[in-house]
């Protein structure tokens, strides 16, 4: 059943942002950054760790889940650390996702050639 609520979960996520674009003047930009406002805000309350019990990796892969590993990684450190914490803690479940990130955006900028 994990996979039926994973499926819908994601389903659910990408239809909102495709209604977003669709009806709106937002650009992907604002619907990228609104989701993950919106995770963030889910974790504050709790709400986002019920969903990914749920929905397994279908609440771990859509950018909604970036909000969520930001505030997680900061309360977690913050407890430990205290307000210094928050700033370490940010990058601290996020730091893997962002390092893959950086290294094949510069691995593809050198196989493609970008139009100036």
């Amino acid at each position: 059943m994990t996979y039926v609520y994973a499926f819908l979960f994601c389903g659910l996520v990408c239809m909102i942002s495709q209604l977003i674009l669709d009806n709106t003047k937002l650009t992907p930009g604002h619907v990228t950054s609104l989701f993950v406002v919106i995770g963030a805000f889910l974790d504050i309350f709790g709400i986002y760790d019920k969903i990914v019990l749920y929905c397994g990796a279908g609440a771990i892969i859509p950018i909604t889940s970036f909000g969520h590993l930001l505030v997680h990684g900061a309360m977690d450190v913050a407890s430990e650390l205290g307000p210094l914490g928050l700033a370490f803690g940010i990058f601290d479940l996020t730091s893997a996702g962002i390092s893959v990130a950086i290294v094949m955006a510069f691995i593809i900028a050198l196989v493609l050639k970008p139009k100036h």
